[in-house]
């Protein structure tokens, strides 16, 4: 017997609500991934989150994807998070602040995101990750 599809439950505006959330969070995950600073993890899985309660077909979509499929389902199965997911991340976040240490004047906002994203990264790197799979030969 093959499991049923999850269907999205609550009143229509409530899905509606999930799936612009759903729609902004893998637009602003897109873009994140050629925009040094914006983490596109987490916006994927804000994304897949939302997805589910809203659109079966955005969340299939998602979990057959071949770039975010393997997030999704590392995430899924114990909050994994790959390596080099985590280094990316950090490369990206460096870029961020020394473009914003050399491009914009040294006030509050600057130190307080380049501590948002110092917080962010030491999440990140708290996260387990998957087992490395054996070569087979």
């Amino acid at each position: 017997m093959e499991p049923k599809p999850q269907t999205p439950s609550g009143s229509k505006t409530v899905r509606v609500l999930f799936g612009i959330l759903a729609y902004v969070s893998l637009a602003i995950g897109l873009i994140a991934i050629v925009v040094p600073g914006l983490p596109t993890t987490e916006f994927i899985l804000l994304a897949a989150w939302a997805a589910t309660k809203s659109s079966p077909r955005l969340s299939a979509w998602l979990e057959n994807h071949r770039l975010f499929g393997p997030i999704l389902s590392n995430w899924r199965n114990g909050r994994l998070i790959a390596r080099r997911a985590k280094i990316s991340a950090t490369v990206s976040m460096l870029i961020c602040a020394v473009a914003m240490l050399t491009l914009l004047d040294h006030g509050w906002p600057v130190y307080l995101a380049i501590g948002g994203m110092t917080l962010g990264n030491m999440w990140i790197w708290s996260r387990p990750e998957p087992a490395a799979t054996a070569d087979p030969l």
